[in-house]
């Protein structure tokens, strides 16, 4: 892994260990089979398990090689679908520094942001400027271009951000709703949920990343 590049094993094993600790509430949320936040905890396990495998890899080849044994492994709806996402993250960051804007990138192809009809997906420099916001300092200067922090611009195709946030919802939450709003995942209520824990705890870890 290249120096300055951002740890995706670290991160998706964080990811892992929020699903373990929501595995029943999103057990309840799924209401026809009762088993989502099982399928969650096995998918992220798997995930991090191939990343350790595959650590001095890059960082594609660990995204296509999760994916590959995500395929095999995970009978689940969810699993498969977080099986495409990886593959096809693989194939837009290959060659690439992962930096911040680059692992937004990767959530949002993992979410199924690029079947949203009615928005594209959200710029990943500036999500790297609230990120920054969040962390307490500026945007960051892992490579990313820098931009002024425009809320507006972060959903030019949508709302959801500024209602969020006029409903009394923080940065982190505004922005993690916002992300998964309108995004394949968000078809089912406890997609939804589990991938707001998903992005939730990924836009944590990378704003504790750029404070470092």
């Amino acid at each position: 892994m290249a120096q300055g590049q951002i740890d995706l094993m670290d991160l998706f094993s964080q990811v892992g260990k929020t699903m373990k600790q929501n595995k029943d509430t999103l057990n309840k949320a799924d209401d026809y089979n009762h088993d989502h936040g099982d399928h969650m905890v096995e998918i992220f396990e798997v995930i991090t398990q191939a990343m350790k495998e595959k650590k001095n890899a890059d960082p594609a080849d660990q995204l296509d090689y999760a994916a590959d044994i995500l395929r095999k492994k995970a009978n689940s709806g969810s699993g498969q679908l977080y099986a495409e996402g990886f593959k096809k993250a693989a194939k837009r960051v290959s060659g690439k520094n992962i930096d911040a804007g680059a692992v937004m990138d990767i959530l949002q192809t993992v979410l199924g942001a690029e079947k949203a009809e009615t928005r594209p997906p959200v710029q990943g420099d500036l999500l790297t400027s609230v990120l920054g916001q969040l962390a307490g300092g500026g945007a960051s200067s892992s490579g990313s271009s820098q931009q002024g922090l425009d809320l507006g611009d972060l959903l030019g195709a949508g709302m959801d951000f500024m209602a969020a946030r006029q409903s009394g919802k923080s940065d982190l939450e505004a922005l993690t709703g916002a992300l998964v709003s309108g995004t394949r995942m968000s078809e089912s209520p406890h997609r939804a949920q589990s991938s707001q824990m998903v992005t939730n705890t990924l836009l944590k870890a990378l704003s504790s990343m750029m404070n470092k």
